[in-house]
């Protein structure tokens, strides 16, 4: 499932899941694919989803796609990115494609990860 930068509906999610379907939006070619790794409703999954979403917003606004892969329910794949831990947040576009593991409560590291920003020399 696709999603984009779209604020999401005042409702309160109940899921992952239905927090991505209510930041659906357009897409436009200047986008970030952007694939998030998680085991299911675990806080760390919850918190690197709404540490992901603060980033996007902050330094992708309307920009952005997020896909997120539940291992729990869909564990083959994995393979496809070679995750060995998670979450792990994948950027597909722009290429290359970088990873970054964790939570995302970093927020300078993963910006470096994402090379949204450059690391320090």
């Amino acid at each position: 499932m696709k999603k984009s930068g779209k604020a999401p509906t005042a409702k309160k999610p109940e899921s992952l899941s239905e927090i991505a379907r209510n930041s659906r939006g357009e897409i436009d070619h200047d986008n970030w694919d952007l694939r998030l790794y998680v085991a299911g409703q675990s806080p760390r999954s919850l918190l690197a989803f709404a540490n992901l979403k603060r980033i996007c917003e902050e330094h992708l606004a309307g920009r952005y796609n997020i896909e997120i892969i539940d291992l729990v329910k869909h564990p083959q794949l994995a393979a496809g990115d070679q995750i060995i831990a998670i979450p792990t947040l994948v950027r597909k576009l722009p290429q290359p494609i970088r990873k970054v593991v964790g939570d995302l409560r970093d927020t300078e590291r993963a910006l470096v990860g994402l090379q949204l920003r450059p690391g320090k020399s």
